[in-house]
């Protein structure tokens, strides 16, 4: 007969990540973590451990690393003020539905209630901002926590789940028969929601009847895989094809059916008239939330709604639904696409002329402003200039503010899938680095641009530390004017000109990250441009492209309330 074997907490956690298939981790040391590090520096585990330089970027360097594999991210940070760091991260994650998995040491449970440093009821802190969370207070339970994690984070509408482990838990005995997974939770989504067939059935007659209807894709069909069903269901009625933000990536946009982006963040009148013009409105894995829909006036009430989304809380929430499909978005598509397919009765509807059209006159919009040789520089003309030098598989993470409506309205997908990544939930500053770097670790043969406003690079700059110590080739582009731009437009725009504490100091963002290590430069003629973007994202290492650009208040940003 043989004995039981044990494993410490710390390497039982260490064993549990392995079993998940989890070959990176992204995280920042502290006292209560030591024996987890010291699991890690003496295991042979197969986890590339990339030290951060703060929580809260280990956690948005997950949630670029799962939104490009499929596959959830994890990241760690020690108790106390390391818990607090990481929560922006894990709440952008779980609102945007992308599974990551946040791992806080915590003091140990003896110390309770003794004022030890550091102490705080993380449980508490985590529930109201994670899809699932829990402390790990019994080591024996907690492979079967760590599954339950893993379980909560890929099968449903994935979100973000955080665990506590104890520091008295890492040194405690587990049985190593416990050490185990669920292959299934390795990726998501796992455990797709089959449609109701009667519901996809009503679905396909509303559709057949209908003379102008529109899809509107939110996150969903990227994240569910689903952009090839989304194409068949297209092709079949003949309709135009918007995405939100988020959506971006459902759809090839040089598609023909392809209407682009609509709502008040990079939505255009030409774009916004083909949705307030729909008969039947097919939202597919999308809120309908306020900047999608204009707060709620497009479409308007008389368009028939039908909503297709994983979180049956979603469907109904903004708008009468005359059908919902709670399911997932490529499995539900996929019933749809074969319920019409042997219809004789679908209505033409004039759907890729309808979405030249909106091209069209996007475009002759556009292309004065790209070309304009104006300074300080166009934000148009960067999106110009990109769109010359980078291939199709690149991936551009893009910060709120300056650089995201120029994305949304300007620049043309040329691939359906993950492309594109920006943190539309609550859209903190300081993103795009730290989740483009996520994004090179997981798939490191594309080349990858992280894009900012100074705001954010003052959140932000710490980071580029962690990116030359990893060499990671990513190219940062900085949009230089010297302003929080987001904020000074809503004033220029909605408060009478009365410009109130949004003006700072312009800093030297090159000189900066070439201290770090960083192959910079500074862009103030338009002129120079392309050629110097070109020479940053052919470079072999990190770079980084100061652009002194327009304020957003005297530019012709894409966002309906500064053109009102």
């Amino acid at each position: 007969m043989t004995g039981t074997n044990y494993l410490t907490g710390a390497e039982a956690m260490v064993r549990m990540l392995e079993a998940h298939g989890v070959k990176h981790m992204f995280g920042l040391c502290g006292d209560t973590t030591l024996p987890f590090y010291d699991a890690l520096a003496r295991m042979d585990h197969g986890i590339q451990h990339i030290l951060t330089r703060d929580e809260r970027h280990a956690a948005y360097m997950a949630d670029g690393y799962a939104r490009v594999t499929g596959k959830p991210g994890v990241c760690e940070g020690p108790s106390g003020g390391g818990a607090t760091y990481i929560l922006p991260g894990v709440v952008e994650a779980n609102e945007s539905s992308v599974p990551i998995l946040a791992i806080t040491s915590d003091v140990a449970t003896t110390s309770r209630g003794k004022y030890p440093l550091t102490e705080l009821d993380q449980p508490a802190l985590f529930k109201p901002l994670a899809k699932w969370n829990t402390s790990l207070d019994d080591a024996a339970r907690l492979p079967a926590m760590v599954r339950a994690a893993f379980r909560a984070m890929t099968s449903g509408t994935p979100g973000a789940t955080h665990l506590a482990l104890p520091f008295d838990t890492q040194k405690a005995q587990v049985d190593e028969a416990e050490i185990w997974a669920d292959d299934r939770h390795r990726s998501y989504p796992a455990e797709r929601s089959a449609p109701d067939m009667d519901a996809i059935e009503a679905a396909a007659d509303i559709l057949a009847r209908a003379k102008s209807s529109v899809a509107v894709c939110g996150g969903g069909p990227v994240l569910s895989g689903a952009t090839e069903a989304l194409r068949q269901v297209a092709n079949l009625l003949d309709m135009p094809v918007a995405t939100t933000v988020s959506g971006q990536g459902s759809i090839a946009e040089t598609d023909p059916l392809a209407l682009g982006v609509i709502g008040s963040n990079g939505g255009v009148p030409a774009t916004r008239a083909v949705v307030d013009q729909a008969d039947v409105v097919l939202f597919i894995g999308c809120r309908a939330g306020s900047v999608t829909t204009e707060r709620w006036r497009s479409p308007g009430r008389d368009a028939t709604i039908i909503h297709i989304d994983s979180d049956p809380m979603v469907i109904g929430a903004n708008y009468q639904t005359e059908v919902a499909i709670c399911a997932d978005a490529r499995l539900a598509l996929e019933a749809l696409a074969r319920a019409l397919e042997g219809r004789k009765d679908l209505n033409t509807q004039g759907g890729a002329d309808k979405a030249r059209a909106a091209w069209d006159a996007k475009l002759a919009a556009f292309a004065p402003l790209a070309a304009s040789r104006e300074m300080p520089i166009r934000p148009e003309a960067v999106m110009a200039a990109l769109m010359d030098i980078l291939d199709d598989d690149a991936i551009v993470v893009a910060d709120p503010g300056t650089p995201c409506p120029y994305f949304s309205a300007h620049y043309r997908w040329r691939t359906s899938g993950r492309q594109f990544i920006t943190n539309r939930a609550h859209g903190a500053l300081g993103y795009s680095l730290g989740a483009a770097m996520g994004a090179h670790v997981g798939r490191p043969s594309v080349k990858t641009l992280a894009v900012m406003g100074d705001g954010s690079f003052g959140f932000t700059c710490g980071e580029f530390e962690t990116m030359v110590r990893h060499k990671m080739p990513i190219t940062s582009i900085v949009f230089s004017n010297a302003v929080f731009g987001w904020i000074k437009a809503g004033q220029d725009a909605g408060f009478g000109q009365r410009f109130y504490n949004v003006d700072f100091n312009r800093t030297d963002h090159a000189a900066v990250a070439s201290a770090f290590g960083v192959k910079s430069w500074t862009v103030k003629d338009p002129e120079d441009l392309p050629k110097i973007l070109k020479q940053a994202i052919e470079h072999d290492g990190p770079t980084l492209v100061d652009i002194h650009s327009q304020q957003l208040h005297e530019a012709a940003a894409p966002v309906s309330e500064w053109v009102a």
